[in-house]
């Protein structure tokens, strides 16, 4: 299950009690106020994990509060500070407090972390003659925590283009693959090539006319390819669900610009999909009379051209 956006509670913990103490022996009857400090309560912190990839582990688990720190003692023994609250979250999450609807930050880098509630100071003890107080309560919000995924390189275009059987032809991702449309439900992430020359690629579910506007959840899929760095827009060539593929080059390009324009300006490969079947052929050449931009023609089911689309995605990144 994928889940790209929900709402948590955080709380600091309690800073401990200041200590109200007074040591005394056989040679200081009166004594003198020896209390310790309380000990700060612990913080919230949410840590970036390159090893996940959808929030939903907070479906089941939506509040988290640090410990209280430790009260303090006499002899001026300071109350023991409370370990710190760590909340793993994928890279490419976008902190929200919905109070004051403000962007702590966002989390983009394997083990960055950012603090979204300070646990409280802890209260003064009496020694040096001061006055004793208590602990302070810690921060607490409600946060939006709305995932974005990073990718070098995103797939668009219309359900069943074949954007599902590319990836796995080209990465080491293994999506859902079925001869209907919406088969892919949710962005799929895979690593294409060596260390040497590899790029992330995401598979971006099938947009449609007024996917911009929510037509379709639309809009909740075209937010991750706001961080690609390269879009390769997949065209069913062949025209066998019965659609035009210039008429869905332009719809999605609509789609791209009504939805942000920064995303319709990002560079774009033009993929021509689905060679392998009768009226491709004739469809790419008027295809190309009509688009001004080079076109790669492949067959991810055959695995033809895709050498060459490797190449071309490497040399645009």
């Amino acid at each position: 299950m994928f889940v790209d956006s929900v709402q948590i509670t955080v709380k600091g913990g309690r800073g401990g009690n200041g200590c109200t103490s007074t040591y005394t022996d056989m040679w200081n009857l009166r004594g003198f106020p020896d209390g310790g400090d309380g000990g700060w309560g612990a913080d919230v912190i949410l840590r970036a994990d390159r090893n996940l990839r959808t929030l939903m582990d907070f479906q089941f688990n939506r509040h988290f509060a640090g410990k209280h720190g430790g009260h303090g003692s006499g002899k001026k023994k300071t109350g023991r500070n409370a370990e710190p609250v760590i909340i793993r979250v994928p890279c490419g999450t976008i902190v929200k407090e919905l109070e004051t609807d403000c962007i702590l930050g966002t989390l983009e880098k394997d083990r960055e972390e950012l603090v979204v509630a300070k646990g409280g100071k802890g209260g003064i003890g009496n020694r040096k003659n001061r006055q004793t107080t208590q602990g302070e309560p810690g921060e607490e919000r409600t946060l939006l925590l709305d995932l974005k995924l990073i990718a070098d390189v995103g797939l668009v275009g219309f359900p069943n283009a074949g954007k599902s059987t590319l990836i796995s032809a080209i990465s080491n991702a293994a999506p859902k693959i079925a001869a209907y449309p919406f088969t892919t439900k949710f962005p799929v992430l895979g690593v294409c090539g060596d260390m040497d020359e590899s790029f992330v690629v995401a598979d971006i579910p099938g947009l449609i006319e007024g996917s911009a506007q929510g037509k379709g959840l639309g809009d909740r899929f075209l937010r991750h390819v706001e961080r690609t760095r390269l879009l390769v827009h997949v065209i069913d060539m062949s025209g066998f669900e019965g659609r035009d593929p210039l008429d869905d080059y332009r719809v999605i390009n609509r789609e791209l610009k009504a939805y942000s324009v920064q995303v319709a300006k990002k560079p774009q490969i033009i993929v021509a999909n689905k060679m392998d079947l009768e009226s491709a052929r004739a469809n790419l050449a008027r295809f190309r009379k009509s688009v001004k931009h080079k076109v790669l023609p492949i067959s991810a089911l055959e695995k033809k051209g895709l050498e060459e689309l490797r190449t071309a995605i490497l040399d645009r990144l």
